[in-house]
């Protein structure tokens, strides 16, 4: 199989890219060469945000049977992309997002459900949900039944630069009284990277199409199961102090983005981890264990000194230490 990843270099792009060698796949990136390659993996260099990019692409004498796209931004660089590739490549693999879906969702809502009002032609990016939308639109609308539309939620593993369990690594790292939020039996709905460029290449390969929720089982995890295996993996001594969600809330700290991975009760949560999976399981999709994804996460974190990348278009995630003392002590 021949394998060309749009980007390749970082998270989910860079599970790709290795997923492909580990099967043996002829694999190639496509980006503009601002980080470091894959070892084993051809590389072409351009940018699909200008037509230069775009004819090189479309002039190019290779050919490939899946192409893996996970880009987040204006959804009209996916449709420049997907037409330029339309004669190309035989299947298109985009990775999308749950977000897509409407706000909020009943909980058990599977690929039926409403997905935002989006447009492949938007050359601009102010919303996550509608970019994600508009480029699924984007690559359906030029590969149809050759379309395979991955959507996963909470993405964990190494190489993440989003910085959510890399926080909490470092935290459990530091030690000391930890602050855990909510309920210790609070489920948690992931996919680790790996685990995600598994399936999709599988499922292109099998010719898998259409829109599918990538992710794990409802409450596959829970938090407590979380933050012990951040304790345990990096040995430290901290103690997990459970703290419940109102005065969590009342406090004014935010749930996912002070406190990454959680949310309380309600419609957020449900929207985001009581996602029906049943196409993803009837497809081959398999879920690692939490400690395997952790253990991994801080593996990687120490074999590059302990600072996670952060992608530069997504705010830091994490609580202050003063402000987790404050609650702490009261």
């Amino acid at each position: 199989m021949r394998l060309l990843v749009l980007g390749g270099t970082e998270f989910v792009g860079r599970a790709i890219v290795e997923e492909g060698l580990r099967k043996g796949w002829d694999v190639t990136t496509f980006n503009r060469g601002r980080h470091p390659g894959v070892h084993g993996a051809a590389r072409l260099i351009g940018d699909r945000t200008t037509p230069e990019g775009i004819t090189a692409l479309a002039q190019s004498s290779s050919e490939w049977d899946v192409v893996a796209d996970t880009w987040s931004w204006a959804p009209a660089v996916v449709r420049d992309t997907a037409a330029a590739l339309a004669r190309r490549v035989d299947r298109y693999v985009y990775v999308s997002s749950s977000s897509v879906y409407e706000f909020p969702t009943a909980p058990g809502s599977d690929e039926s459900a409403t997905v935002v009002d989006s447009s492949p032609d938007d050359p601009t990016f102010d919303d996550y949900a509608r970019a994600k939308a508009g480029a699924e639109r984007a690559v359906t609308d030029v590969f149809g039944d050759r379309a395979l539309i991955a959507r996963p939620g909470l993405i964990l593993g190494p190489h993440e630069n989003i910085g959510r369990l890399p926080w909490w690594l470092l935290r459990a790292a530091t030690g000391g009284r930890m602050l855990a939020p909510g309920t210790p039996d609070t489920g948690i709905q992931y996919i680790d990277a790996r685990d995600l460029a598994a399936w999709a290449l599988s499922a292109a390969e099998a010719k898998v199409s259409g829109a599918v929720n990538a992710i794990s089982t409802p409450s596959a995890a829970t938090l407590e199961e979380l933050l012990t295996a951040c304790i345990q993996a990096t040995g430290s001594d901290a103690s997990l102090e459970w703290v419940p969600a109102q005065k969590i809330l009342a406090a004014g700290i935010e749930p996912w983005s002070q406190l990454p991975i959680w949310l309380p009760p309600g419609e957020v949560y449900d929207t985001l981890f009581n996602i029906d999976v049943s196409q993803a399981i009837a497809t081959g999709c398999s879920i690692r264990p939490i400690e395997e994804t952790v253990r991994d996460t801080w593996a990687w974190l120490e074999s590059i000194g302990g600072a996670a990348p952060q992608r530069p278009d997504r705010p830091p995630v994490g609580l202050d230490p003063q402000l987790e003392a404050q609650l702490l002590a009261s």
